[in-house]
């Protein structure tokens, strides 16, 4: 959280506009793409749990790196998890060599599930995003947000 001042830093003009086009565009955008993943039963938030694990050394990773990876609280991960379990799509797995912790693990329908919606995702990602942004367009929007999710990525371990 950024650290308390006197007076509030208001926003001007053109840092207002920067603002509200970004929640407004980004809400709609994840809305819009949650809503072409329905006829996949996924949620966006399910789509990107499968994507983590599906990316991971034998589809499974700890609960709490995949909290980190997707940067959700990890009680917020565990209702998740509760949700995809009883969907078949993932399981956990206690941590045999420390017994401290638990893995996520992608079955094998959550992989039939994330093959079968991957195609209609990644077209909804380019016809709802990127196919309206020029290559510069993408390579200063990946800069500016690299940026800031280092900046916010630390602010989020130390408030966890």
């Amino acid at each position: 959280m950024a650290p308390k001042q006197s007076s509030p830093r208001w926003l001007g003009p053109r840092e207002m506009k920067a603002w509200r086009s970004y929640i407004i565009a980004s809400r709609r955008l994840l809305e819009a793409l949650d809503a072409d993943l329905v006829d996949h039963d996924l949620s966006m938030a399910d789509y990107e749990v499968l994507a983590q694990l599906s990316d991971a050394p034998d589809r499974k990773l700890r609960m709490s790196e995949l909290a980190d990876i997707a940067m959700i609280s990890k009680s917020r991960l565990s209702h998740r998890m509760k949700v995809m379990e009883k969907a078949g799509w993932v399981r956990r797995e206690e941590c045999l060599e420390d017994k401290r912790g638990y893995f996520a693990v992608m079955t094998d329908k959550g992989w039939k599930a994330i093959v079968k919606a991957a195609p209609d995702h990644v077209e909804s990602v380019r016809s709802r995003f990127l196919d309206h942004l020029t290559v510069k367009d993408q390579e200063d929007l990946a800069k500016i947000f690299d940026r800031l999710q280092g900046q916010l990525r630390g602010q989020y371990r130390e408030e966890a």
